[in-house]
């Protein structure tokens, strides 16, 4: 599981914290280079180009600092929900306070405009997944067309060659791949550096971009410029968001250390150095980054080292999905999926095979469908824009409400955040018919999967517990002369903590029969990354042989109902985890009835609940100690 690492650890743990965090965080942002200052040029207003090559060096410089620096490493990474971070942390945070302000701390959540926010900005990050592997590895399989154009026609195929490769490899599992994560990407970024140190030698004038008059120049232009240019600027700053989201593997101290002694630094001075290479070679129609590479073996070797890179930036992106969908799945957004553990000593590290299926189908067809990253940077950028412009409101929310900040603190910051996200938001907007339209697309689908499962689970909790049988009813049941008390144990797997599960009801009408010892089982998923092993059980005595248990995990942990039964049998029920049965409720969705979806949802829903995983292999049950119900429910 993710937890936050300890500060009381050794300097060995640290820097191999930091190292772990170099590879895993910052792959995305880390390979920007090979294409922004590209797309930059290319769409330079109509300027004398020292000027321009200045604006736009100071341009990715600031927005470096401003969003990377400054918004997320000094405030959004403090507002972790027990040390885990991503979207769904600040769901959970903003449901934890809305919780606590109401006396039904039990009470259905409703989907208000702050939730669907929140899942729009995950169900970009989907597009996101999709679009980032697939211009990270053709980025860098362009590097082939340096050393020689004969690569040209091959380069897509290159590309999705290794892209199948790279999906094909998750089933085995980040640990095998990852100890060369951190060591690859420190040299990838020392190289960065060293390149663009070379060139900055040469022509030190280009570090008078610091100044941010030249990029304040740069954006006096029509609106239509500006918008086009700062659409290719974006490109520097995405991945930020990754941040955030792997914040609960190393933690904020560690990333910031990568960050600021490795990452930073090797970013700006790779971005000078291709700026000082495009002033020194004016008649260069070379990507900048790899002309600065003399030609041949070092050329050559860049290359191929890009391409590691692009594969590790790939792999950052998606191990995120990964998480992602757990996370989803444990808030119920998401339905059930098959979830492999790839490393029995870290449960955060997983392989979610239709995820990757999707991923890889998406990613292949991306790299075929636009045929060049400068085809694909037009697709880039509106669905991670759109992600950090979530981000800063739900961030407001919070530390409003959970942090307890007054208006005339977190407003203006807040704000001064949204105006630089809405700011790359909207010069995005103009790729929308050039590509943007993509991720978007991806996105709303994943929207409408995730806003119709959880409309659907409440509609179907409201009908199977909305007038539930009493615990008090149940044992009057239980000791009526009519029911028959058979030998063995049972257990009725429960949504509701409370009242009586419909199978067991079903199951006594049927049989006019029930087991001398009985188990009301609930797996309920708290809004927190995980809960403590000492607080994942209740177990009480109701009466007359029945006994209710109450199983509670984090969004990040998974359960498994074998472990929990022998815990269970630790607390004195009478029972044998391997000899008891265990009843399930197999739904059967009709549409036509009376709930408040509209009917594409309803038919939606059940597709998705006949298709997903059923709730006894979720759970890791034997399949010869289930008995599933039919459970007939008209939406």
């Amino acid at each position: 599981m993710s937890t936050h690492p300890p500060m009381n650890i050794s300097t060995a743990a640290k820097a191999g914290l930091s190292l772990g965090a170099l590879g895993v965080v910052f792959g995305d942002i880390g390979t920007s280079p090979l294409y922004t200052m590209r797309e930059c040029m290319a769409h330079l207003p109509a300027v004398e180009r020292v000027d321009g090559v200045l604006g736009v060096l100071s341009l990715i410089f600031w927005s470096l600092v401003l969003v990377v620096s400054v918004k997320y490493i000094w405030f959004v990474m403090s507002a972790d929900n027990h040390g885990e971070g991503g979207i769904f942390a600040l769901l959970a945070l903003i449901h934890s306070t809305r919780e606590s302000q109401t006396s039904a701390p039990h009470a259905k959540k409703r989907l208000g405009a702050a939730v669907i926010m929140i899942l729009i900005g995950a169900a970009l990050l989907y597009g996101d997944g999709i679009i980032t592997p697939a211009i990270s590895v053709l980025g860098a399989a362009e590097g082939f067309n340096a050393i020689s154009p004969a690569f040209t026609p091959y380069i897509v195929w290159i590309a999705c060659a290794i892209l199948a490769a790279l999906f094909w490899f998750q089933h085995r599992g980040t640990k095998e791949i990852g100890g060369i994560f951190g060591p690859v990407m420190l040299i990838w970024f020392v190289t960065l550096g060293g390149l663009g140190l070379w060139y900055l030698l040469k022509y030190p004038s280009v570090l008078r971009a610091l100044n941010p008059s030249y990029g304040l120049a740069l954006l006096r232009h029509p609106p239509g410029v500006v918008a086009t240019l700062l659409g290719s600027i974006v490109l520097a700053i995405t991945g930020a968001e990754a941040l955030y989201a792997d914040m609960g593997h190393f933690g904020r101290r560690f990333i910031a250390a990568a960050w600021y002694g490795v990452a930073f630094p090797g970013l700006v001075l790779n971005y000078f150095g291709q700026g000082a290479f495009i002033l020194s070679h004016p008649d260069s129609n070379e990507n900048p980054f790899f002309a600065m590479a003399p030609a041949g073996f070092s050329r050559a070797a860049l290359t191929g080292l890009s391409i590691l890179a692009a594969v590790i930036a790939s792999q950052a992106l998606i191990s995120g999905a990964y998480s992602l969908t757990r996370q989803a799945i444990q808030l119920g957004y998401f339905p059930r999926l098959k979830i492999n553990y790839t490393n029995a000593e870290h449960s955060g590290q997983i392989y979610v095979p239709f995820v990757n299926t999707l991923l890889a189908i998406g990613s292949i067809l991306t790299v075929v469908l636009f045929g060049s990253s400068d085809h694909l940077a037009s697709a880039y950028g509106i669905a991670v824009t759109g992600t950090m412009a979530i981000t800063t409101v739900a961030y407001y929310l919070v530390a409003r409400h959970n942090r307890g900040w007054p208006v005339w603190i977190a407003g203006p910051l807040c704000a001064g955040f949204l105006l630089i996200d809405l700011a790359f938001l909207f010069s995005n907007a103009r790729k929308i018919t050039d590509g943007g339209w993509f991720p978007l697309a991806i996105g709303a689908a994943v929207l409408a999967v995730m806003h119709t499962w959880k409309l659907g689970r409440d509609e179907i909790f409201q009908r199977v517990y909305g007038h539930n049988v009493t615990e008090g009813e149940l044992t009057e049941i239980a000791r009526s002369k009519h029911i028959t008390r058979v030998n063995g144990a049972a257990v009725f797997m429960a949504g509701s903590p409370r009242g009586t599960p419909i199978a067991l009801l079903h199951h006594v009408k049927s049989n006019r029969c029930l087991h001398k010892t009985v188990v009301l089982l609930s797996i309920i998923t708290d809004e927190v990354p995980t809960v403590h092993y000492t607080e994942q059980l209740v177990v009480f005595e109701i009466g007359e042989g029945i006994w209710r248990a109450i199983g509670r995990y984090g969004y990040m942990q998974s359960p498994d109902v074998g472990v929990l039964m022998e815990r269970i049998k630790a607390h004195g029920v009478p029972i044998n985890p391997q000899g008891a049965t265990y009843f399930f409720n197999r739904e059967m969705i009709m549409s036509g009835g009376s709930a408040r979806m509209w009917e594409w949802q309803k038919h939606l829903y059940s597709f998705l609940s006949r298709n997903a995983r059923p709730a006894k292999d979720y759970y890791q049950i034997t399949p010869s100690q289930i008995i599933e119900i039919g459970l007939p429910l008209q939406l």
